[in-house]
């Protein structure tokens, strides 16, 4: 039996020469650069700053340790850390929930074609567009204890007394973690709204059958299936909190005494009061650190498990 007399398909096809694949760096080279050049360079500049005895009058003249150990023994920094954990944790929770609950409100409501859903989304989107500033400064109209104060007067109409919104320390916690939750409420309900939004109907109607009933469907469908739109959501929450100091500056100015001044207006005191430049600077590689670590946390928790998805 000749080669000719052999079948097609037993015959070996000849192999083609594999093309070598093309180097990824000359793609990825002018995003790493304006990257490097954008974001790199000033983290850094800061790391730089933060080990020298630079002021906002004069550039750095020596370097060491002895500015970083000023800073971290600081009699302020444990009252201001704990002032930090405390209006994060107010306003992440506040935001996350008051989001959850305008996301799926306005998802229930277009499903049913009620009026109005388009509105309630420009609404808490109008709040978004304000100035961290100028939302201090309305939430201090809000808030304030003279007779023009709105909160005071409302609550003088049904005979309530008034209340220290800003003057008592607690209170002044409280009412600085509403505003920045007004304001942050809008994100969170982006994110959750568009993330709702993708979830088949299929599983809700599958859960009617079965009996399942509001709640069961929202704690064992719609937050399951959230989960990676939730972590975003924590995680860019809890970095646009931890930087927040306009509405504080404006609102209580970071009292009365320290009772409202976080790390981020800490930091800012420091430099353009202090005009500590070098101690700003490692304030701010501690709020960097506490971001990447809440960062971890939060994957560990809410990230992906294989083990569970089997």
């Amino acid at each position: 039996m000749t080669m000719s007399d052999t079948p097609v398909a037993a015959q070996k096809a000849p192999r083609r020469p594999k093309r070598a694949r093309p180097a990824a760096w000359p793609w990825l080279a002018p995003a790493l650069l304006m990257l490097g050049a954008f974001y790199l360079v000033p983290i850094l500049d800061v790391l730089r700053l933060a080990f020298g005895d630079a002021t906002l009058l004069r550039s750095v003249e020596s370097y060491g340790l002895e500015g970083i150990q000023q800073t971290l023994s600081s009699p302020a920094l444990p009252g201001v850390l704990w002032v930090t954990v405390v209006f994060t944790a107010a306003s992440v929770i506040g935001i996350l929930a008051t989001g959850m609950l305008v996301a799926l409100t306005v998802v229930r409501g277009e499903m049913r074609g009620l009026w109005g859903m388009s509105a309630l989304r420009t609404v808490v989107l109008t709040a978004w567009v304000v100035p961290g500033i100028a939302n201090g400064l309305i939430w201090q109209m809000l808030f304030s204890e003279a007779p023009f104060g709105a909160l005071n007067s409302t609550l003088a109409v049904f005979g309530i007394a008034p209340v220290r919104w800003l003057s008592d320390p607690s209170n002044a916690m409280v009412s600085a973690a509403i505003a920045n939750v007004w304001q942050g409420t809008a994100f969170a309900m982006i994110v959750f709204y568009a993330a709702r939004k993708g979830l088949s109907q299929d599983l809700y109607a599958a859960a009617a059958i079965d009996g399942a009933g509001p709640f069961a469907r929202f704690l064992f469908i719609t937050l399951p299936q959230m989960r990676a739109a939730i972590l975003v959501a924590t995680v860019l929450v809890t970095i646009q909190t931890l930087n927040t100091f306009d509405v504080i500056l404006a609102l209580t100015g970071g009292g009365p005494g320290r009772a409202t001044e976080v790390l981020s207006l800490f930091t800012f005191n420091t430099v353009f009061y202090n005009f500590d430049l070098s101690g700003g600077s490692a304030l701010a590689l501690i709020l960097v650190l506490i971001a990447l670590l809440l960062t971890v946390v939060y994957i560990r928790l809410l990230g992906d498990r294989p083990d569970q998805d089997k």
